[in-house]
């Protein structure tokens, strides 16, 4: 792991993606002993003032500190998405061990649901599911873990047939071992490189997902401090107070562009070519 981090941190972009997303961890845990003030508490003698040596980033309609509610903004994003990420890389890439192992009709069929899938506006879906089971992480999370599971079971399939056609997996199926000792012992071990790859990518993806529907109303809820939500809050005070839609978009924007190039800088390192397993 070390030797992991060295080679990463050796070149620029990957340095850089490692410092923003660690930076970004780190404030979303300190975050009650970083921030200056209450993130929800309001005050009608500071209403939209401009950043200032008391507020650094200003303060909100209703008074609300921005540097606080932007210090505490990721936690909940953070928090939800990662979930989510993890649960996406567990299910989507175990099923895609598995079909790119069995093979045959069997991957085939499924493979066909799979591109169907792929190819709907998953949003859509998404926005509806949640508006009839109502917003918040528990309905959130299994959600994002699943319609991002798909994409990860998909280019987790075609690394697993690369393997599948080598020699030991090949001896294996003609000792007549069972499929799980084949799956956990063979076929697992060679691809938890693009598994964690692939969760980093998604994670990514979901924090982007995730903050679009707190702007639409559907993710976190007021008064909770989120990026996504502040910015919707703040938007149509863009031109006369753009310091409440600005700083929350620099926050998301720099942790998601973070977590890619540490996701590509790891991919790198490990050697992965992604995008011959996607094509497969």
């Amino acid at each position: 792991m070390l030797k992991l981090l060295a080679t990463i941190a050796s070149k620029p972009s990957g340095a850089l993606g490692l410092g923003l997303t660690l930076f970004h961890l780190a404030l979303a845990v300190l975050a009650p002993w970083i921030a200056p003030f209450d993130p929800t508490a309001q005050n009608a003698d500071a209403i939209l003032l401009a950043p200032n040596a008391t507020h650094l980033m200003g303060t909100d309609t209703l008074g609300r500190d921005v540097f606080s509610r932007v210090v505490h903004g990721g936690r909940l994003a953070i928090a939800v998405t990662f979930t989510a990420a993890v649960i996406a890389t567990l299910w989507g890439g175990f099923a895609g061990i598995f079909f790119g192992t069995v093979g045959g009709r069997v991957d085939e069929y499924s493979m066909r649901i799979v591109d169907a899938f792929l190819s709907m506006p998953w949003l859509l879906f998404l926005l509806l599911i949640i508006s009839i089971g109502g917003a918040g992480p528990l309905t959130i999370i299994p959600n994002l873990g699943f319609f991002y599971g798909v994409a990860v079971l998909r280019v987790v399939r075609g690394a697993a047939m690369q393997v599948s056609a080598r020699d030991f997996v090949t001896a294996a199926k003609a000792r007549g071992e069972a499929l799980w000792p084949i799956l956990t012992r063979e076929m697992f071990p060679n691809l938890s490189d693009i598994l964690l790859v692939e969760g980093a990518m998604r994670w990514s993806w979901m924090l982007l997902a995730f903050s679009s529907l707190s702007f639409l109303g559907f993710g976190a809820t007021p008064p909770t401090p989120d990026w996504g939500l502040m910015v919707a809050q703040e938007r149509g005070l863009l031109s006369t107070a753009p310091w409440g839609v600005f700083w929350p978009c620099v926050a998301l924007s720099s942790l998601i562009i973070g977590i890619n190039l540490l996701a590509d800088a790891v991919g790198k390192a490990l050697g992965l070519d992604r995008a011959t397993a996607v094509a497969v």
